[in-house]
């Protein structure tokens, strides 16, 4: 069985990114979007989240390089996200909450509405920053899923990620 693979959390990151689960690929590896077929890094990239396209085997460094964190809705690695139950989104949602709490991310981006509706129960969920924070003064942001499978032009899955740029400059502004 594979293990679920490591956080990079710290107090008052500038960005947590939540995703679903990790998939095969990130289980063995222990790292974070390490699916060739994810299209996370270059997104994060081209959005203008980095200064270089980073690798797999480079997510702890986020946390240094840029107050960036990761995290998932469930620990458990997985083929595809129809695989989680029903139990491991509560249980996955109960926790991600106590790290909301502990941590005090500035910005959370859901990569993929489902993570939000797992955590939350909404069902009509826009892009973008979320009316309703899950934690009062964390803004939740949602983007699209960097999945290969996600049949958005990439170029606009990277504009909404752009989005999150002038977020944490607020943030970054009134503290």
């Amino acid at each position: 069985m594979l293990n679920g693979i490591p956080d990079h959390l710290a107090a008052d990151m500038n960005l947590l990114f939540v995703g679903f689960n990790p998939s095969l690929r990130s289980g063995e590896t222990g790292h974070h979007y390490a699916n060739p077929h994810n299209r996370f890094w270059k997104i994060i990239h081209e959005a203008g989240l980095t200064r270089r396209r980073y690798h797999p085997d480079e997510d702890g460094d986020l946390l240094a390089d840029y107050g960036y964190g990761f995290t998932n809705i469930v620990a458990r690695p997985t083929r595809t996200a129809a695989e989680i139950t029903k139990e491991e989104y509560r249980e996955g949602a109960r926790l991600l909450r106590e790290k909301l709490l502990h941590y005090r991310p500035k910005v959370v981006c859901y990569v993929g509405k489902g993570v939000y509706e797992q955590l939350t129960e909404q069902r009509v969920i826009p892009w973008g920053t979320q009316e309703q924070p899950v934690a009062q003064g964390i803004t939740d942001f949602v983007a699209p899923s960097s999945s290969g499978l996600v049949r958005m032009p990439v170029e606009e899955v990277i504009g909404i990620y752009r989005q999150l740029l002038p977020l944490m400059t607020k943030g970054a502004d009134s503290s």
